[in-house]
């Protein structure tokens, strides 16, 4: 199978050639556009998730000797969920050579974090496949380069420690509204209001209602923590 210049394009900057062309051109097509004869990247993606589930695992237990598993967890979460996965893909621009179906390509699916996410993580399975676990390990490494070495001591998500704010006070956990949603159905900007018991609140926007809630619940944290 000889690859269209634009999947070269990306393979170059993704930093792998694969011998078999046919796992990278699966990794990159959605189910949207999948049939009898052109299988979709769901199965890839579930193996993708593992592998860099361990690389992860691997890179932040060798980057604090010392952490305790509360300290690792959070941090590896951080960098296996489906927003720094979609970041990683922008950055390497891995949306310019998706393969949707009509009703993905005409709500911008190049640019949904979901569906980013999920092709990077069957692009790995797919380096994996192709060269074996260590050839997907240095893929994963060089593209996630400094989230690695930057991710927060303490990265436990704001909602969780929001949570735990309000527990250890002997309050209800908190709430979360969505005030409104603006904007095209492609690219939706939320904005909701994290509220404690107490009627204390705080309010946020995100491209995701999950990234609203938390900058929401990052927020209000910011607001307790000044008094």
């Amino acid at each position: 199978m000889k690859l269209s210049r634009e999947i070269e394009a990306f393979c170059d900057r993704l930093g792998h050639r694969f011998a078999e062309p046919e796992l990278i051109t699966r990794a990159l097509t959605h189910a949207s556009l999948s049939s009898a004869t052109r299988p979709d990247n769901q199965r890839l993606e579930f193996l993708g998730d593992r592998v860099l589930g361990l690389v992860m695992a691997e890179a932040v237990l060798a980057q604090d000797q010392a952490a305790s598993e509360g300290q690792l967890a959070p941090r590896f979460n951080a960098l296996v969920r489906k927003e720094a996965c979609a970041e990683v893909a922008r950055a390497i621009d891995l949306g310019a050579v998706l393969r949707l179906g009509k009703s993905e390509m005409t709500t911008g699916g190049r640019r949904k974090t979901a569906l980013l996410g999920d092709a990077m993580e069957a692009v790995i399975a797919a380096v994996y496949l192709d060269a074996g676990f260590e050839a997907a390990r240095a893929v994963v490494l060089r593209l996630w380069g400094a989230r690695v070495a930057s991710v927060a001591e303490d990265a436990r998500d704001a909602k969780t420690a929001l949570q735990e704010w309000a527990q250890a006070r002997g309050m209800a956990p908190p709430v979360y509204e969505e005030l409104s949603r603006e904007g095209p159905d492609h690219a939706p900007v939320f904005r909701v209001a994290a509220r404690l018991g107490d009627g204390r609140a705080a309010e946020a926007e995100g491209r995701v209602k999950r990234q609203a809630e938390q900058a929401a619940a990052k927020a209000l944290l910011e607001q307790l923590d000044r008094g």
